[in-house]
């Protein structure tokens, strides 16, 4: 009991001071001296290596597979089609109700981006996989792609992902999620100023140092032990099973150190596949993507159209806010309805704006599915609100940082999908900076708070 007490008073007397101090990472010394143990540095017996056979095409219809070269190919132990997984369609965020599932785990009928994995390879080298996978023949017939959100949005494009029947997502409040708060045209015809820009960025892929990967070893009493670096551990255990339609407890997911990640190793594509392989042979599996498959195959950041269109006064105060946000998916869900979920909520950025209007789209493309990393649905959009604030900055002939101070949002501002303000430091943040930076700031600007608003 003294030792609990001892222990709160140390920590009553924390100064806090932590930024700027020297700190070991608790993983530091394992990482510079080689030590560190990664999902890959085991050599089991028997050891299967998994390589997919995948589409070189944006958009195909499959006509027909020939696997019979393949299956004689010296080495190969067996081969998987959709016929061998049992619950072949998925989508990552079923498990948090937001669905349809709408990508398969093999292709069945159509490939909807370059790189869709068609079959898998089990063999007994990754040399004999690589020579496998080159003697499988599909025949295509090769259809109409969209390769950008314009594209995919115009009148009578080809539907990307017949699951949805449209391209793009549908929410329960429509073809995007919506922010509606105060009248925005009454706010625009009231501004001094308007200012209408478009951003726009291309996918971002996050290129880990260890790539996507997992090593699956069968265990006694039909257990599966996988060795993975999922950032996601429960996602992947729960997605398994629904795939695999598979009891979770026969299901061991080990994970550790993740050889960068940044989001990027959320989605479950590799453990499903590799567990089947495992229980439909009786033998280790290994299936790891090359750098060639992490940079084509692993899900990027999405690519973004931001339309932004803003009123403001002459002296400073931003009166309306128009956001047409459009998120391209790639060919499937994964992560990206939620991501512009985040991206509708997260405008109009941390400034009190009386009137906003934003519409957040998640669009399908015949691209690699785009899915987590790091703030996605929020990242692109904090890009292309500070490049607009510096704009209006300048169109009002303000001083860009005092711009802000002007519209920073206070503790109990109303945001605009109608949460309060609570605990905001943005104005105590901006001052610091300034006087780090020596950025020259009028006086009244340094004697502001978060805590209350002047004027």
């Amino acid at each position: 009991m003294e030792l609990r007490k001892e222990y709160f008073a140390d920590e009553r007397k924390d100064d806090l001071k932590e930024i700027g101090q020297p700190r070991l990472r608790s993983d530091a010394l394992g990482h510079v001296t080689g030590t560190t143990t990664f999902f890959a540095d085991r050599n089991l017996p028997g050891l299967l290596h998994l390589k997919m056979v995948r589409s070189p095409h944006h958009h195909a219809r499959i006509r027909a597979i020939d696997l019979s070269e393949a299956g004689r190919h010296p080495g190969v132990v067996r081969i998987l089609t959709a016929d061998d997984v049992p619950h072949n369609v998925y989508t990552i965020l079923t498990l948090i109700q937001v669905g349809p599932e709408d990508e398969t785990v093999l292709a069945t009928d159509k490939v909807r981006w370059k790189g869709e994995a068609i079959v898998a390879i089990l063999a007994d080298s990754e040399r004999a996989a690589h020579e496998a996978a080159e003697r499988v023949k599909v025949d295509y017939e090769v259809l109409p792609a969209v390769l950008s959100i314009d594209e995919a949005l115009a009148p009578g494009a080809p539907i990307v992902n017949e699951y949805h029947g449209q391209n793009y997502y549908r929410y329960d409040s429509g073809e995007s999620r919506k922010v509606r708060f105060g009248d925005v045209e009454a706010g625009f015809a009231g501004a001094d100023h308007i200012l209408e820009q478009t951003y726009g960025s291309g996918p971002i892929e996050h290129a880990p140092t260890e790539t996507t990967g997992c090593i699956v070893v069968p265990e006694g009493s039909g257990r599966y032990t996988c060795y993975t670096n999922t950032q996601a551990m429960f996602f992947t255990l729960d997605n398994t099973s629904i795939i695999l339609q598979m009891d979770g407890a026969k299901l061991h997911m080990v994970g550790g150190t993740v050889g960068g990640g940044f989001g990027g190793k959320v989605d479950v594509i590799v453990e499903p596949i590799a567990i089947l392989g495992a229980k439909l042979t009786g033998r280790p599996v290994s299936f790891i993507y090359s750098r060639e498959e992490e940079m084509q195959i692993s899900s990027p950041r999405a690519a973004e159209k931001l339309v932004i269109k803003d009123g403001v006064m002459r002296d400073g105060r931003i009166v309306a806010r128009y956001v047409k946000a459009y998120i391209d998916a790639g060919a499937y869900s994964r992560h990206s309805p939620y991501g512009a979920q985040k991206s509708a909520a997260h405008f109009p950025g941390p400034y009190t704006v009386p009137n906003v209007w934003v519409d957040s789209h998640c669009v399908y493309t015949n691209r690699t599915p785009s899915s987590a990393m790091r703030g996605f649905g929020v990242t692109i959009g904090d890009f292309a609100l500070e490049v607009q604030m510096d704009k209006l900055a300048r169109l009002v002939g303000m001083d860009p940082l005092e711009f802000r101070f002007v519209n920073a949002y206070r503790d109990g501002d109303m945001k605009a999908h109608r949460q309060p303000t609570e605990g905001a430091a943005l104005i105590e943040c901006m001052q610091e900076a300034a006087r780090a930076s020596n950025w020259p700031v009028s006086e009244k600007y340094l004697q502001m708070s978060s805590a209350r608003r002047e004027g």
